[in-house]
């Protein structure tokens, strides 16, 4: 699957369908449909993303979302990950929290 420069780092989405995953010298997260078995989407985030696996969780605007650290600035990107239920906000950072940095 052709995504960007680095994939390193990455996790499922809560539905389990979804792989995300850090592209960490593009600044972007490349999100895999496994079903399909494709790249879904390149999402533009921070400097050199870290999500280890990511985190998941519901947040009460714009519903199911995953989160990140980055290594080079100190914010946690929320990226929205119903394209079911949240059309909108799929595969878009839908919120920049600030963090303390350090991935």
């Amino acid at each position: 699957i052709s995504a960007a420069p680095f994939l390193h780092d990455g996790g499922w989405d809560a539905s389990k369908r979804y792989f995300l995953v850090a592209a960490n010298q593009s600044n972007k997260i490349a999100v895999i449909d496994s079903k399909e078995r494709e790249l879904e989407a390149l999402v533009d985030v921070g400097t050199i993303p870290h999500p280890g696996r990511g985190a998941n969780f519901k947040h009460p605007k714009f519903g199911p979302v995953w989160a990140t650290g980055h290594l080079g600035d100190e914010t946690i990107a929320l990226i929205g990950t119903d394209p079911k239920g949240h059309s909108k906000q799929a595969w878009k950072v839908v919120q920049s929290l600030k963090g303390q940095g350090g991935g």
